[in-house]
């Protein structure tokens, strides 16, 4: 071997040694290189999975209700015909259901379930604002034949609202609302006791203003007046508690929904829940998995093309009243429909008109009704009747 300059013969200065180091170094620069690329990668690769997982468990939390739809279906010919391009008309319905493990401690399974709370929740088509209407359980209306779980019909009645739901579920439910309303029903939403607790709870609870102490036996509800916030179960005493609370009418018991689930939204949206994965997944994952919705809302793309539009509507935009009724003249624990109140609120939701809410009516206003206005010029706007109701902006504790 020819030992000049220290070099094997035929190899020169980078070819398998270097006279300066360099050549080791940056074969060990390269491979930290390659080791740091592909641990990235993994990690990214992990996080899409985790990712991944989370959609799919999400997305599979979720129950279509396939059945009401089918049902639907074979009386398209009958139901109403949406009038406003982009406006949304979804009916939300609180299911009282003793099923499951979850909400067996509410009572007995008897195989059937009522709707506790019904709401009409009409979404504007620019998105601008929203207003949910609540329809008494109570209220006498006239009920179409609709489908049983076993298969079998009822036959047409005029009861009340709530049997709908108990004897044909959320189809029966929707073609009775469409039939009072007029009002083209686009999506509906089921949630049962367990998914409205746990929704609470997964954003920390919802804090209310209580004018006075709260001992309610049947619900084991028993809290301090002032300033108090409600964890899941407490909440769900709160909102289904009738006769212990205020006057013990159904009235009062709705009022006391519609603020609690203005205080529910106000906390979403105020706590950053929207923008922060950590927060929002619980919140999320307790929803999708109390939801039974119809087939174009049960998936996580379907919710997530309803609700983007609404996160820019102002709280103040957010109303909630209760459709305008009375005592029924036959008997005084039903309710039945105040008109022309009742449908001059119909068919300005169904118009896609603009409505208003007020807590205390002006002395002599008949609600739903507005003033004509005097010397009006051609191609001015109708004045906005004004209905008794409030909106998610408003505080009860000042």
């Amino acid at each position: 071997m020819d030992d000049v300059g220290g070099q094997a013969p035929g190899l020169g200065p980078g070819a398998g040694g270097s006279p300066t180091g360099l050549g080791p170094r940056r074969r060990r620069r390269r491979r930290w290189g390659r080791w740091v690329a592909s641990g990235a990668a993994l990690m990214v690769v992990g996080a899409l999975g985790v990712g991944w997982a989370a959609y799919q468990k999400l997305d599979g939390n979720i129950t279509s209700d396939r059945s009401a739809a089918d049902e639907l279906a074979r009386y398209e010919k009958e139901r109403p015909t949406a009038l406003v391009r982009g406006a949304q008309n979804i009916l939300v319905i609180g299911s009282d259901s003793r099923s499951g493990d979850e909400n067996g401690e509410y009572g007995r399974d008897s195989g059937t379930e009522r709707s506790d709370t019904t709401i009409l929740l009409h979404l504007a088509a620019d998105r601008r604002s929203a207003t949910a209407v609540s329809l008494p359980r109570d209220l006498m209306v006239d009920v179409p034949s609709c489908r049983r779980p076993d298969g079998s019909r009822t036959e047409p009645v005029f009861t009340m609202f709530n049997y709908a739901f108990q004897n044909g579920g959320s189809a029966c439910t929707i073609r009775t609302v469409e039939r009072m309303t007029d009002i083209r029903i686009d999506h509906h939403v089921v949630v049962d006791f367990s998914g409205f607790k746990e929704m609470v709870d997964a954003v920390d609870g919802v804090e209310v203003c209580l004018t006075e102490p709260i001992h309610d036996k049947q619900a084991e509800l028993r809290l301090p007046a002032g300033r108090v916030k409600l964890d899941g179960e407490q909440a769900l005493g709160y909102v289904r508690a009738r006769k212990s609370l205020g006057d013990g009418s159904d009235t009062e018991r709705m009022d006391r929904q519609q603020r609690f689930l203005a205080a529910l939204a106000a906390k979403v949206r105020g706590n950053n829940v929207l923008l922060n994965p950590v927060k929002l997944y619980p919140v999320l994952d307790a929803a999708t998995s109390s939801l039974t919705t119809d087939p174009g809302l049960a998936s996580l793309r379907g919710l997530y093309d309803l609700v983007r539009g609404l996160r820019t509507i102002p709280m103040e935009k957010v109303q909630f009243l209760t459709v305008p009724r009375k005592s029924y003249a036959y008997d005084a624990n039903r309710d039945e429909l105040v008109e022309p109140a009742a449908q001059s609120l119909f068919a300005r939701l169904r118009a896609d008109a603009p409505v208003a809410v007020a807590r205390e009516l002006p002395e002599g206003t008949r609600e739903g009704h507005a003033e004509e206005l005097s010397g009006s010029l051609s191609g001015t706007p109708d004045p906005v009747p004004t209905f008794r109701g409030s909106t998610a902006a408003e505080k009860d504790c000042g």
